[in-house]
């Protein structure tokens, strides 16, 4: 084994703990993996190096043996299943190295790959959300090569078996005690290998085109809501299945209501002499108007609810309301008739009356304020 100091191998202080040891070991065997360094021996003797580190430090037994007597303290616990507690070398892979590189069972890697999962964002108006709709996309996927029906070989031909792993798809390395399962660097997994590529798809067995699809939109969807469409992702590789298309809903913002859930809120301007005398005013909903009483003595920020004029949920649930909210309209561009009427009205309620009850309760706490500051 390699007699350089395991805390230098692994870059680590002598003092660093447990959880600081795994790290550094997880970031420098990634980075000397033979998977990704193929036909480098250094990286091999150096992923080696790491590994027969990683085994005494992670070790509680083998540590403190190591830390009184150096490597001399460890000779005798190296090796499959050594002695003592700390398990061995497929110890380390089954808690640090598989958890990177997927493990150093056996078995054949799997030849075909699934496609990848592709998300399109569609925009919608609220109408649209609310009612439902049917839409057409238009999306650049991976698809399988016509040409070689995916297989990436050229027509008439077919892809081999590969000599190196046998069709097993990884190879087996090993040196004394070490000995781990990789991925084939000829046929990179697949088992496989192209001796004459297909012309329009060079190999890979997928080309990039657009396609137009249909997407039904279900009645009460709201952003962030998904849907998922099986098999319209990108074309897996070597034939393998396609991966799914996930259209995300983007409701956009609506010019008269706001959507909470399966509420509708929107905000109605009433006259100032609707406000105080009461009255019935037209307000829309998503389908249709509908008439609302105003009540004499109405002030801003008064809601009225409509019942059942919202949005029916897409997974279910009653029908929500329209809430409004009423914002009284200050009158503009008064004539001098206009502004004489305001006149006699003003001095006909006078002041310090009961027309105004918040003004009058507004101003009684304004005087309780200062009365108080005073004392």
């Amino acid at each position: 084994m390699s007699k350089r100091d395991c805390y230098d191998v692994l870059g680590v202080a002598k003092g660093a703990d447990k959880k600081e040891i795994k790290k550094a070991y997880r970031s420098l065997a990634n980075k000397y993996h033979p998977d990704k360094n193929p036909d480098n021996p250094e990286a091999l003797e150096k992923f080696k190096e790491l590994a027969e580190a990683y085994e005494i430090l992670s070790s509680d037994e083998k540590r403190e043996a190591y830390d009184r007597f150096g490597h001399e303290g460890v000779n005798g616990q190296q090796g499959y299943g050594g002695g003592g507690g700390a398990g061995g070398f497929s110890d380390i892979f089954g808690d640090v190295f598989g958890d990177i590189f997927g493990g150093g069972g056996g078995g054949g890697q799997s030849r075909t790959r699934r496609g990848s999962d592709l998300r399109y964002t569609l925009e919608l108006d609220l109408e649209q959300a609310v009612w439902g709709c049917d839409e057409k996309i238009r999306i650049p996927s991976l698809v399988n090569c016509k040409t070689c029906d995916g297989s990436g070989a050229k027509k008439g031909t077919k892809p081999v078996t590969c000599q190196t792993c046998q069709g097993q798809g990884q190879v087996r390395v090993s040196q004394g005690f070490f000995s781990v399962q990789q991925t084939c660097p000829h046929c990179h997994g697949a088992g496989q290998v192209i001796s004459d590529p297909c012309n329009d798809c060079h190999g890979q067995g997928r080309t990039q085109e657009y396609k137009t699809l249909s997407v039904k939109i279900p009645a009460g969807v709201d952003t962030g809501d998904r849907i998922r469409l099986s098999g319209e992702g990108e074309a897996g590789a070597q034939g393998g299945p396609s991966g799914d298309l996930f259209v995300q809903v983007s409701v956009k913002p609506h010019n008269i209501f706001e959507r909470d859930g399966a509420n509708l809120y929107c905000e109605v301007p009433i006259s100032f002499t609707t406000a105080a005398l009461g009255g019935d005013i037209d307000v829309p909903t998503l389908d249709g108007r509908v008439r609302l009483k105003v009540t004499a003595e109405c002030q801003t920020g008064k809601l009225f609810r409509l019942r059942n004029k919202g949005v029916k949920p897409v997974r279910g649930g009653p029908v929500g309301d329209l809430i409004c909210k009423v914002v009284i309209e200050t009158p503009v561009h008064l004539t001098a008739r206009q502004k004489e009427l305001f006149t006699e009205l003003a001095e006909s309620m006078g002041e310090g009356t009961n027309h105004s009850p918040k003004q009058k309760s507004w101003f009684d706490g304004v005087k309780r304020f200062f009365d108080d500051i005073k004392k």
